[in-house]
């Protein structure tokens, strides 16, 4: 009777080690899945001392304060054109950048508010290389739109004529 080790078994006997493959073609999907968060939202416990995150002025105070001079430059920016009748090409080409930034920080609060990084990890990294995509096209878009045409404020007159 031939006496086998618990961890070897007869199959595995006659199978060759050689021809076992060590590496594995299929995809990993456990970094995508959704973090488990704890009961409420609350880590550690109350005797746990606060750990204030780092200082980032961009993302800090700074932050609002760009995004408030953005829009209040925004404002007589759009109105010139249709009153004074004046259309300029760097007026328009000022506006359509700013708007793009301006839609670009709101989009950009919406991916912060709802897709937070804590729980949905690398899902809120990919929603903002998108983000960045989608603004990197829009500029170029605002490119095309300025160097091919009229701008952005004579496509607005042609759209609000016809």
């Amino acid at each position: 009777m031939l006496r086998l080790n618990p961890i070897i078994t007869r199959r595995s006997l006659f199978r060759p080690q050689v021809f076992s493959r060590s590496i594995s073609l299929k995809p990993d999907f456990s970094k995508l899945k959704l973090k488990e968060q704890p009961p409420g939202y609350v880590v550690g416990t109350v005797n746990d001392a606060y750990v204030p995150p780092e200082p980032d002025h961009f993302h800090g105070g700074y932050h609002w304060t760009y995004e408030k001079i953005i829009t209040i430059a925004m404002i007589p920016l759009f109105i010139t054109p249709f009153a004074a009748g004046a259309e300029h090409p760097l007026v328009d080409s000022i506006f359509s950048v700013l708007t793009v930034f301006h839609c670009r920080a709101g989009f950009e609060s919406c991916i912060i508010d709802y897709i937070p990084k804590r729980v949905y990890g690398v899902w809120h990294k990919m929603a903002l290389y998108l983000l960045d995509a989608a603004t990197g096209l829009s500029l170029y878009g605002v490119y095309v739109l300025e160097t091919e045409n009229n701008g952005i404020f004579d496509l607005i007159q042609k759209l609000w004529g016809a």
